[in-house]
């Protein structure tokens, strides 16, 4: 987002904090990022659809609390929508999923120097399913979300180096297990 873009987004924010009608439009702007990213993880659209909609409530109930730190507005959804689905599997106590689109994996995979075909990328798709939750976390974030480092710190309640050294280590689970050579871009 350019300098520009963030001035708008903050004066679209703080024309909602004092008009909770002028949120629609944040809704508008991020339903769809929002509710992808929740569906990954839970593979269910009821249950992605219901914690979209209270990730968009509490940012609603609390968005007088809500305070600039020179990324998109978005990673303060990501956060809460990330809270929320934690929550869901507190209380369900079952495994959290991570439904991975196929066309994200393909643009993971052209990433790479080499050549990948179809049985490689089924091969990729079953092993992020076995990594663990903190790994996938920020692959989602990095790769299909487009989030920069220093946003998925902030989503994920971390250093920017915490970050930057999780993806890593994450893409050389993966290059390891594929032999592949990511372009690691920060």
């Amino acid at each position: 987002m350019t300098e520009t873009e963030l001035r708008k987004e903050q004066d679209i924010i703080e024309k909602a904090k004092k008009d909770p009608q002028a949120f629609g439009e944040i809704y508008e702007r991020y339903f769809d990022c929002i509710f992808n990213f929740l569906y990954r993880q839970t593979d269910d659209e009821a249950t992605a659809g219901d914690l979209c909609s209270q990730t968009f409530v509490n940012a609603l109930n609390h968005l007088q609390r809500y305070e600039f730190r020179g990324f998109p507005f978005s990673a303060w959804l990501y956060k809460i929508a990330g809270n929320e689905v934690n929550k869901y599997y507190r209380k369900h106590r079952g495994k959290k999923v991570f439904s991975i689109e196929e066309v994200k994996v393909r643009e993971l995979m052209e990433q790479t120097n080499d050549e990948y075909d179809e049985q490689m990328i089924a091969r990729l798709i079953s092993y992020m399913n076995e990594l663990p939750t903190d790994m996938v976390q920020v692959l989602e974030l990095r790769f299909f979300e487009d989030k920069d480092f220093k946003e998925i710190a902030f989503i994920l309640d971390m250093t920017e180096s915490g970050a930057k050294m999780r993806t890593y280590r994450a893409l050389d689970r993966l290059r390891q297990q594929f032999n592949l050579k990511v372009k690691y871009d920060g």
